[in-house]
């Protein structure tokens, strides 16, 4: 990045503006692509703790907590700076998580009941249209809530998962 500044600056010095515009075009592209690898890594930690949660059908306090900083940074990473505007619409999600539940797969089987299942026999007992669309329902709370209110929201949405009514009546 930094020799696209120095073209850029180069670019601007010697009247050559278009080549300004597509280098400036460059660093935006690139400014995309990490935020959505960002996006993507949260994105596949959700989904390990979601697939963690269907199988074994139990909550902890560590995985709560991973579930709602998912989701918190996935809402500050996807909204531009216009505040208006997001990275990745509503709508399309599913190509997203398509790509990242394969990876949370490979990772969860690591954990899921110490690592007792290979990746393969794993992607066969997690039912992958649930934790799909749990994961949906999480994310569209980025769109409908402020920051303020988000954890709370996906607080009380834990009772609706495996486990969660336990979990919840330990919190109490």
């Amino acid at each position: 990045m930094v020799q696209e500044l120095i073209d850029l600056r180069q670019s601007i010095v010697e009247g050559r503006y278009q080549d300004a515009l597509d280098i400036v075009d460059e660093l935006e592209g690139m400014g995309k692509q990490a935020i959505l690898r960002n996006i993507e890594s949260f994105l596949v930690r959700l989904l390990i703790h979601l697939i963690k949660n269907q199988v074994e059908k139990r909550l902890t306090n560590s995985w709560v907590a991973s579930i709602s900083d998912s989701i918190r940074q996935i809402k500050k990473l996807n909204l531009k700076d216009n505040k208006k505007a997001y990275y990745i619409k509503q709508d399309d999600w599913s190509e997203y998580l398509e790509e990242a539940f394969e990876v949370a797969i490979l990772e969860a089987s690591i954990e899921v009941s110490g690592g007792t299942y290979t990746p393969i026999q794993l992607e066969e007992i997690v039912n992958k249209e649930q934790v799909i669309k749990t994961a949906l329902t999480l994310i569209d709370f980025t769109y409908r809530y402020t920051a303020k209110d988000l954890l709370s929201t996906v607080r009380e949405y834990f009772v609706n998962l495996p486990g969660g009514k336990e979990w919840l009546e330990r919190r109490i």
